[in-house]
């Protein structure tokens, strides 16, 4: 499968996530649900990682990679910290566009630290799903 495929699958479910967790959320503390959350995801991931026999090369993840990968699990726990929070406070329809801004902040990001190439018509378009979130999340 190509990484399009790939990336719609995503989509729908981190589009379904943000729903069962608002149905989730509605009356447990936001910080436990992340925690409840997170503790799935673990064993789903080690799951996998076992199914496919992969659990042997761990050890052979150089340590600058093993830093990045941490530090990207700590970004993402704290993105779900806050998600959770958001949902909890907030209308999963007004929450998740301004959480998927996050493309936008990818996309500076990765031009300022990676140093990748944006063009005017990538500008363009990250100031178009920037207005089109806050429409999104703030119309009435």
């Amino acid at each position: 499968m190509s990484w399009l495929v790939f990336a719609l699958l995503s989509a729908i479910f981190a589009a379904l996530t943000a729903v069962l967790a608002k149905i989730g959320v509605r009356d447990v503390d936001s910080n436990l649900a992340t925690a409840i959350r997170t503790v799935v995801v673990l064993f789903f991931a080690w799951g996998i990682v076992f199914a496919q026999g992969l659990q042997n090369k761990f050890s052979s993840i150089d340590r600058f990679s093993l830093l990045f990968l941490v530090l990207s699990g700590l970004a993402t726990g704290l993105s779900w910290l806050f998600y959770f929070r958001a949902l909890q406070l907030g209308n999963v329809s007004q929450v998740a566009p301004i959480d998927k801004l996050s493309l936008v902040f990818t996309i500076f990001l990765a031009f300022i630290i990676l140093s990748e190439k944006v063009s005017l018509p990538v500008i363009f378009g990250g100031v178009l799903m920037t207005l089109g979130a806050l429409i999104v999340a703030f119309a009435k």
